[in-house]
């Protein structure tokens, strides 16, 4: 076993190489004009002070929490472990972002020469943080346990990911989402600008937001995902199974490491779409990145055949790492269905348009709903079938499935923000047309391939969270749960209103940070003579305070809520209620995280096909109504959606940890 953790540390230290090679490749590219260079540095710089503020925040509730960890244990193990895991995923999210932040520029000029490398200079700045996340997270699991040997302690490693990741999704979402819709409410619906117009004062705000909130935030989010659920395996596997349950997470998520390297040198489009119409280019991109996707898959298939053979005397945990990864390529599927312009739900959508703002809010809010069945229904029967395989050490090794091939994964999720700063860079520098639909092009897809990772790092969550749960139940020694015992009940309820409670609170933050960057918007539309005429500069870093404000705001309700709720549940009714808080708010938060990520892209993607020329294009009422659609869908999306995945994952784990003060 000693050479299997020496060759997945190997392997984790390969994919931090990969990741810098990509960096460096992406660095050494042309960033264009003079115009292109300072909108780049203007968004590079936004977003790192956004992220030092928010770092001084989190720092000051880490200390806090590493304190409460020592005197709960009596030993300096659990907090040192719990800031590894916090500075891990605040590393991976800060690295990340500092490359996305000077790839878009980079990608801009490209496709003034060339649309097909462009494409690819997009996907390797997105390969940066894919595989930033799961080198860092791999190798720290495996260098934990290789010192260690303890699993129960590396819970305290998850807990601190999870913590940093609340804290980088919710902030990073909140200030995307208020600059964006900010930007939006004045700039495009009362003043008729385009989008990424540099007259309009919160363009780069926004244009930060998309780095904070959807490379930053997500690869957090993701970094404790992952970790998570290898964590939550290994626990389990110790419990029940022994060293080779320890083991196996561990070496298929390293296998799964090397099946995405291998996936992403099929993600190419060829030479010929250099000059390929709007819809034609769209189309060979998405098809390119599914090449690659379903490449790694069954490489990782294959893997997973080999590794159990191996280590155990049936395949019934081969057939729940295939359940996981199957059940993950489902919802990746349906939300490419849902919320990408070439199928029907987001043309109804657009078609809606033309009836009015309502009809579009309301067609889509229907494309929202109706996007929730089958990747539940997938989940569940996953669910059901690898308890039936493996028990609930099946049901957690399920999760480290479908996460096998995240470094791939999140190389197309963090590929999205890329692109629409590349089109926004494109917009503001006054490029040609042509340029401007190439790098548009380049976003539509991104806007599908983060709902398609929203959905993927969803239902992850959501067998993570189930897993945890097991964890807890075994814990408090409660085999059978009897759901006529009132205190269950009353934690099932407590666990579903927090999670109407806590995404409250998310779009209550979006909406006051739109209104205070919204006001800003028209005190220097007011103020400053020429601005909307383009013959005098917007003020950025007054949006950019703004943004930064609101979001370190809204960041305090969320965080208490989720923090404050175990203890409080347990001190007042109990452990049994505490699971129930758990139970409760897993079944309310994966249909609720679904239909807000669904629905949010599809609005977004809706109003890119009108734009695109369809039912009037860029100016026209049904535009106009669209837009409205997309504001509505941005703060889903972008904001309450995506943190209602670690919602359910700090609750399973902060309640296993501080069961021991109840029981």
């Amino acid at each position: 076993m000693s050479n299997i953790s020496l060759s997945i540390i190997l392997i984790a230290i390969f994919a931090l190489g990969l990741a810098f090679y990509n960096a460096w490749k992406v660095l050494k590219s042309s960033q264009g004009t003079a115009e292109m260079k300072e909108m780049s540095q203007a968004i590079h710089h936004g977003a790192r002070v956004f992220l030092a503020e928010e770092f001084k925040v989190i720092s000051w509730v880490l200390a806090l929490i590493a304190v409460f960890l020592y005197f709960l244990n009596h030993s300096w193990v659990p907090p040192l472990f719990f800031l590894l895991g916090s500075f891990s995923s605040a590393l991976a999210g800060f690295l990340g972002m500092e490359i996305s932040t000077q790839s878009n520029v980079r990608v801009t000029e490209a496709a003034r020469q060339d649309f097909p490398r462009s494409f690819r200079l997009a996907f390797s700045g997105g390969e940066v943080m894919g595989f930033l996340v799961v080198g860092i997270g791999l190798l720290g699991v495996a260098l934990l346990w290789v010192f260690s040997h303890q699993a129960d302690w590396m819970i305290n490693y998850a807990l601190g990911a999870s913590l940093v990741a609340l804290f980088m999704r919710v902030g990073g979402g909140i200030y995307t989402k208020s600059a964006d819709v900010g930007a939006d409410l004045v700039g495009k619906v009362q003043e008729g600008l385009p989008e990424d117009d540099p007259r309009n004062p919160a363009v780069i705000a926004d244009q930060v937001g998309d780095n904070v909130g959807d490379t930053a935030g997500m690869g957090a989010d993701l970094f404790e995902s992952y970790v998570s659920s290898i964590i939550a395996v290994m626990v389990l596997g110790a419990l029940s199974i022994g060293l080779k349950g320890v083991i196996l997470p561990m070496a298929f998520a390293a296998w799964g490491l090397l099946s995405s390297w291998l996936g992403s040198l099929l993600v190419r489009m060829p030479k010929r779409f250099q000059k390929a119409k709007f819809d034609a280019q769209i189309k060979k991109i998405a098809q390119a990145m599914q090449v690659g996707t379903i490449g790694a898959n069954l490489l990782s298939i294959i893997a997973a055949f080999f590794f159990v053979r191996a280590f155990f005397p049936n395949l019934n945990y081969f057939y729940v790492i295939l359940l996981g990864l199957v059940s993950g390529y489902i919802i990746g599927l349906v939300s490419q269905y849902y919320t990408s312009s070439q199928y029907k739900p987001v043309k109804e959508i657009a078609k809606a348009s033309q009836f009015g703002a309502s009809n579009v809010i309301s067609q889509g809010l229907v494309v929202g709903m109706k996007s929730v069945f089958w990747p539940t229904l997938a989940v569940a029967i996953a669910m059901v079938l690898a308890y039936y395989l493996g028990g609930f050490y099946g049901v957690a090794l399920a999760s480290v499935g479908m996460l096998g091939t995240l470094a791939l994964n999140l190389s197309s999720d963090c590929y999205g923000p890329i692109a629409d700063n590349a089109a926004g860079i494109a917009e503001g520098a006054a490029l040609d047309p042509e340029v401007r639909e190439k790098t548009e092009a380049l976003d539509a897809v991104g806007n599908t391939t983060a709902a398609v990772g929203k959905g993927f790092a969803i239902g992850a969550a959501a067998l993570a969270a189930l897993a945890w749960l097991a964890n807890y139940f075994t814990v408090i020694k409660a085999s059978e749960v009897s759901f006529l015992d009132s205190r269950l009940i009353a934690g099932l309820f407590i666990g579903t209103a927090l999670v109407f409670v806590f995404s409250g609170f998310l779009l209550k933050a979006v909406n006051f940070g739109a209104e205070k960057i919204a006001t800003e918007v028209k005190r220097q539309f007011k103020e400053i003579k020429g601005l909307l005429q383009g013959k005098a500069k917007a003020d950025y870093r007054s949006c950019i305070k703004v943004a930064t404000k609101a979001a370190l705001n809204g960041l305090a309700i969320p965080a208490i809520l989720v923090l404050a709720t175990p203890p409080l549940v347990g001190w007042l009714l109990g452990v049994k209620a505490m699971g129930g808080v758990l139970a409760g708010a897993l079944v309310t938060a994966f249909p609720m995280a679904l239909f807000m990520a669904n629905g949010g892209a599809a609005w977004d993607n809706a109003k890119k096909y009108v734009e695109a020329g369809h039912f009037g294009g860029k100016g026209s009422p049904a535009h106009k109504a669209a837009v409205v659609g997309d504001t509505v869908g941005d703060p889903f999306k972008d904001t309450a959606g995506p943190a209602l995945n670690i919602l359910v994952k700090l609750l399973g784990v902060f309640s296993l940890i501080i069961v021991a003060l109840f029981l």
